[in-house]
């Protein structure tokens, strides 16, 4: 089941975040032509942000770093779009939860997308939307060998109670998390080159919390909360505390979003978005200090957050059978391995 040699194919890439759009730009600019599934909304994955009455929050990636010069040309298409944020220096917890007094210092630029990490994503897959190449809110279920052409791949899918059947792919490429990746690949009784090595991939859960305090603005109230935007923790379970509201771009309302540990989130993963909400709320009013009601609060689940072991190459693509994998998860767990990875398993697969 390999795809041509030669010539333009037509390719099936499953997962509309940083690594699958990367992917698609690249077959794209290439001469290719292909179809992007995706199960959310809007494209992103954990590129996402979140409204809410009193403004936005970054509900999944924080900010990026830009340390690979192909991913620094490829923000140059967006110009303006991405803007460096100084987060007064990122505070460090200690195991009790309290800021300690040595900022960490400030190795390399943050960078976050005005006005919301979404709209970096969104704009990279504009092309891919006005062509008719981005289907969203379509999960795909089952991959097989298509009805009419056994050398070519068929995807079948569910969008709400409809069903659809996509077929004539030449290669099918995963831009999931390992286990997402894994498990549909072991439902479409597949097991290309490297998918035992995704056993040894470990992800971890994490839970986020947005806090909304309106009435920090009122006229004549003390500023609300610590003097910096920005901390994070290795050993307590709030691993990450960032002021929304201090980013470019963003409403000036007092907002925060708080990202659990890795390990805290998984001991709770199963628990109510309500009880997590009362108990990383009580961790936020020891952390920052604010001990008001938020007027707008609202918490989500990733449960394929971040990598904690890698798997330590840049993708996996099996050319005799025509299915790759790529994600930040192959390499780590930022938004720029994410792109790297995209990019380089559709320089692989292109030839």
């Amino acid at each position: 089941m390999a795809p041509a040699p030669q010539g333009p194919r037509h390719f099936a890439v499953i997962g509309a975040g940083i690594a699958g759009i990367a992917c698609a730009r690249t077959l794209v600019q290439a001469g290719h032509s292909l179809t992007v599934f995706d199960k959310a909304v809007t494209p992103g994955g954990r590129m996402a942000s979140r409204d809410s009455p009193f403004g936005g929050f970054d509900q999944g990636a924080q900010y990026f770093t830009v340390r690979d010069a192909r991913f620094a040309r490829a923000l140059e298409t967006v110009p303006g779009l991405c803007k460096p944020w100084s987060a007064n220096a990122i505070r460090v917890l200690d195991a009790h939860g309290r800021v300690t007094e040595a900022p960490l210092p400030a190795r390399e630029s943050h960078w976050v997308a005005a006005p919301g990490m979404d709209q970096l994503p969104a704009r990279w897959a504009q092309p891919l939307a006005g062509a008719c190449q981005l289907e969203m809110k379509t999960r795909v279920m089952r991959i097989e060998p298509d009805a009419l052409d056994p050398g070519q791949w068929q995807l079948r899918t569910e969008s709400g109670d409809a069903r659809h059947v996509y077929g004539g792919f030449d290669a099918v490429l995963l831009a999931l998390p390992a286990p997402q990746a894994a498990n549909l690949l072991n439902t479409s009784a597949l097991a290309p080159k490297g998918l035992r090595k995704l056993a040894g991939v470990e992800m971890a859960p994490c839970w986020t919390l947005m806090l909304a305090f309106p009435n920090a603005m009122q006229p004549g109230l003390v500023t609300l909360g610590p003097q910096w935007n920005a901390a994070r923790s290795t050993h307590h379970r709030v691993a990450w505390l960032a002021r929304e509201s201090s980013k470019p771009g963003r409403e000036q309302i007092e907002r925060w979003t708080l990202q659990a540990s890795a390990a805290w989130s998984r001991e709770h993963e199963n628990d109510s978005a309500e009880r997590v909400t009362a108990k990383l709320l009580k961790a936020f009013a020891e952390v920052a200090g604010i001990r008001a009601t938020p007027a707008w609060s609202d918490a989500r689940l990733w449960r394929q957050a971040q990598t904690l072991k890698p798997l330590g190459r840049p993708y996996v693509w099996d050319a005799a059978r025509g299915i790759g994998l790529c994600g930040d998860w192959c390499i780590g767990r930022r938004v720029e391995d994410a792109f790297v990875s995209g990019l380089e398993l559709a320089l692989a697969v292109h030839g």
